[in-house]
């Protein structure tokens, strides 16, 4: 069985990324600020929080990867 896919899919360029909930919604509406590192060899990380996925473009979970 294939889990769900994430609520939001986000492409990043770096390894580390801030994530506070916040997007089209204030800042204060959404969690605490927490702080997350992409594993290179996973190529992606979600939120404990929100579930928003953040995907290093290039690495080895982005779909347009050669």
């Amino acid at each position: 069985m294939q889990a769900p896919p994430p609520p939001e899919t986000l492409k990043i360029k770096t390894l580390q990324v801030a994530c506070d909930g916040s997007g089209d919604i204030s800042p204060a509406l959404g969690h605490p600020r927490v702080f997350l590192r992409i594993d290179p060899e996973v190529g992606f990380v979600e939120c404990g929080y929100c579930d928003r996925r953040f995907v290093l473009e290039g690495g080895v979970a982005d779909s347009q990867a050669a």
